[in-house]
């Protein structure tokens, strides 16, 4: 482990002597390529390399690396002993929660809320098209030349069910919305209204799941949403439904899934799994109607233009002493 600060960034008119009195931030960005970063604070990049950039100590505010694995992101936290706050770039937590429960009480988690709307919301609604319109089969055919025609089913007048109502939810409906749907149907942990119609609790999706054409999972993995869509869930949607998961692997129970789709009674459309990576030689892999990309909902060019307006905007409010935004735990 390295402790050299030759990698710090000091702003304009930071001398050596004051840099010890300014907060110090670790970014898996380089600092000089987001504008508007206050200058009463220092930076240093790190983005999950073999070498630190600073003693870790000194580390006050640590923005997570983006798809790293959780145990190079979790590498420093021991030895950030003066850490205030933790800052994922994913909305997800649960790659770095379990590593935070060694740190001194007071320290906040916060998420990405809001980063990954606009690219998980496309990828959502990609996978919807390409799975009704069967373009993974006019791909297997134009790979083997052949022109293979057929009937397929559009996405117009069709029922279509969101489960975790969120930003992502909400910007998967805008994406929807030209598309003639016959109705979206919102579901979430608590009930409320929205401008658009009623989001429903999630108590009632047995009643709403055989309504549904398409079931679009976005929810954030819990425990209460581990195996959400399990057999039973799977048993209560239609037949010839589609599911769609774009929310993490282990919200589907995989076993009563493929159980589902080997039978021909529902499709699948899946951008995470369980397990993750999914292993070669998985049934996934082959099973009939399923169609499976390698969970990159987030990683588009949407991606860096967000995240760094969120480093920007939370990192102001650091430097002022304001309340964080979407703050989603403290240690204890």
């Amino acid at each position: 482990m390295s402790a050299d600060n030759s990698d710090t960034v000091r702003p304009p008119g930071a001398t050596h002597g004051s840099s010890e009195a300014r907060e110090l931030v670790w970014l898996p960005i380089p600092p000089e390529e987001i504008d508007g970063l206050p200058d009463t604070l220092e930076y240093a990049h790190w983005d999950g390399g073999p070498d630190f950039p600073t003693d870790p100590a000194r580390c006050a505010f640590y923005c997570v690396p983006y798809m790293k694995k959780p145990e190079v992101c979790a590498r420093p936290l021991p030895a950030m002993t003066n850490l205030r706050v933790v800052q994922t770039l994913t909305a997800g937590i649960d790659h770095i929660k379990p590593a935070l429960a060694d740190l001194a009480p007071g320290v906040r988690l916060c998420n990405a809320r809001g980063v990954h709307n606009a690219s998980t919301a496309e990828l959502a609604l990609t996978l919807v098209l390409a799975s009704l319109r069967g373009i993974p089969d006019f791909v297997r055919s134009q790979d083997a030349g052949e022109w293979r025609s057929g009937f397929r089913p559009a996405l117009a007048d069709k029922s279509v069910l969101i489960v975790g109502y969120g930003a992502i939810g909400s910007a998967i409906e805008d994406r929807l919305v030209p598309f003639e749907c016959e109705r979206v149907t919102r579901v979430a942990r608590s009930p409320r209204t929205t401008e658009r119609g009623p989001v429903h609790p999630i108590d009632e999706l047995p009643r709403l799941l055989p309504e549904a054409d398409v079931v679009i999972l976005v929810t954030p993995l819990t425990e209460a949403t581990r195996g959400l869509a399990g057999a039973e869930f799977l048993a209560r949607m239609k037949d010839g439904a589609l599911l769609v998961n774009v929310a993490r692997g282990a919200v589907v129970d995989t076993k009563a899934l493929l159980s589902e789709v080997e039978s021909g009674r529902l499709r699948a459309a899946l951008d995470v799994t369980d397990p993750e990576p999914l292993p070669a030689g998985h049934p996934l892999w082959h099973a009939p109607g399923v169609l499976i990309t390698p969970h990159v909902g987030g990683p588009s060019s949407a991606f860096l233009p967000r995240a760094k307006r969120l480093l920007r905007d939370q990192l102001n409010r650091f430097a002022r002493g304001e309340s964080l935004a979407h703050l989603v735990a403290t240690t204890g």
